[in-house]
């Protein structure tokens, strides 16, 4: 409009700031406040990315239309975003998820996690914030997709795709595919022949398992109201169903694994073994907040140094094979003391392609950490002539092995690994991220 005045700065903004950056500014704020609302510690939400902030939101918005407009969202143990989060049907409804041998998992017509209960984490290793608006064929062994994608259906009969073409539940947009049926196509919802049981293999990051682990899903097709999702010309769609069910383990745990489950933490790593994320059971094993174990370096500053290459062997594996197998080390507390862990380690893949490492770890006694110690295999792991050992910037001569910890200055006060180091090692010509630079930068008193 002719003559329109322009608008001044936003607020928090300096009047010769780039808008662009202002929008940004904004726009992480509202990221920050709708974090805020998700129903997830302060340590879990620290660690997501703008996108699943986005994901999550959405997901347990459309649980509270859900949920909140039949009037049961008392029980819903969600989030912020429900009224009455803190009364007493909350707390029992968490209590029962605890007790139960298996998770709740709710998964929509054309294959997206509606809503998982935080149990899966205990016998599949995702965190809740990994499935929740995903896609439940991205955990499903192939072999077994067809059979869990035919009782999303309600004649147990899905739409075949033409030869040649992907399944519709298969890919990134999965809005597309959902199944929409008129009242009067389908039976009564109270009707058994809505009920569903059957197996299927889901994948599984704990290190008790092959890679799967076969679950039973029993429980029955509903519809999903208040969605208010509407078709490509605006007119409503009628509710689509979904799967709701108790996923329990086809093999009941063992009571060893039932007296370890409460031992073990996990941790979450880049490619490259660089902590991302830390549980609340590591963080007390460990003592280091999610801050510490960011600070710098790969990871490897927190491994015992007659470990490292050990672990740095088992690490290549991983990257070839996808799995670790069980790695027995010393990882360094924050009070300076080694603990020894039993872990494997897994590679979680996205679109076919690996996005972060998994690791499951149970600590060890001393005795037992020993005994493992006097039966590994004292050779090196790989030859200093291969690519593996140049990655890890192996041809740095050994002889500055003895005097490794050998510094002219005084010994750090410091309680925790340090990045003080990392100019020394870069003056002696050695990586810092590597094996030796992160060593060279541990304190040598405690060893």
């Amino acid at each position: 409009v002719p003559g329109r005045t322009r608008p001044g700065p936003a607020e928090g903004g300096g009047g010769g700031s780039n808008p662009s950056k202002r929008h940004r500014e904004r726009l992480n704020r509202e990221l920050e406040r709708l974090a805020g609302l998700l129903p997830f510690p302060p340590d879990v939400v620290a660690g997501l990315d703008k996108l699943s902030v986005l994901r999550l939101s959405a997901s347990f918005l459309r649980a509270r239309s859900f949920f909140g407009g039949k009037g049961r969202s008392q029980g819903f143990p969600c989030s912020r975003f429900l009224p009455g989060r803190r009364d007493r049907g909350l707390y029992l409804l968490i209590s029962f998820l605890q007790a139960l041998n298996g998770f709740v998992l709710v998964v929509t017509s054309e294959g997206l996690i509606f809503y998982s209960s935080h149990t899966i984490q205990d016998y599949l290793g995702f965190h809740q914030t990994d499935v929740m608006h995903q896609s439940v064929f991205e955990l499903i062994h192939a072999e077994d997709q067809p059979e869990f994608r035919r009782n999303l259906h309600w004649a147990l009969d899905p739409p075949h795709a033409p030869e040649g073409e992907p399944s519709p539940a298969v890919g990134k947009s999965l809005g597309s595919s959902a199944v929409i049926y008129k009242a009067d196509q389908l039976p009564p919802e109270n009707s058994s022949f809505l009920e569903r049981s059957f197996v299927c293999r889901f994948r599984c990051l704990l290190d008790n398992s092959s890679g799967f682990l076969a679950l039973n899903l029993q429980g029955r097709l509903k519809f999903l109201h208040g969605q208010n999702k509407r078709s490509e010309d605006g007119s409503a769609l009628p509710p689509e169903l979904a799967l709701f069910a108790i996923s329990t383990p086809l093999q009941p745990p063992s009571i060893l694994q039932i007296r370890t489950k409460n031992m073990i933490f996990r941790t979450k790593h880049k490619l490259d073994f660089t902590p991302l994320a830390c549980d609340a059971k590591g963080k007390l094993v460990l003592g280091y907040t999610e801050a510490e174990l960011r600070m710098c370096g790969t990871g490897y500053q927190f491994v015992h140094a007659a470990d490292t290459l050990y672990c740095a062997e088992n690490h290549v594996r991983m990257m070839k094979t996808g799995e670790s197998g069980l790695t027995v080390f010393r990882l360094l507390t924050k009070d300076n003391r080694w603990k020894w862990v039993q872990a494997n380690a897994r590679l979680v893949y996205k679109n076919g392609k690996p996005e972060y490492i998994v690791v499951t770890q149970r600590p060890l006694i001393d005795e037992e950490g020993g005994e493992h110690l006097r039966k590994r295999s004292m050779h090196l792991p790989f030859t200093f002539a291969t690519g593996e050992a140049l990655l890890y910037q192996s041809t740095h001569p050994l002889p500055g092995f003895p005097g490794l910890f050998q510094s002219k200055g005084k010994p750090s006060k410091s309680k925790k690994p340090s990045c003080s180091h990392v100019g020394r090692s870069q003056k002696n010509g050695i990586d810092p991220r590597s094996l030796l630079g992160t060593v060279m930068r541990q304190d040598k008193v405690v060893y």
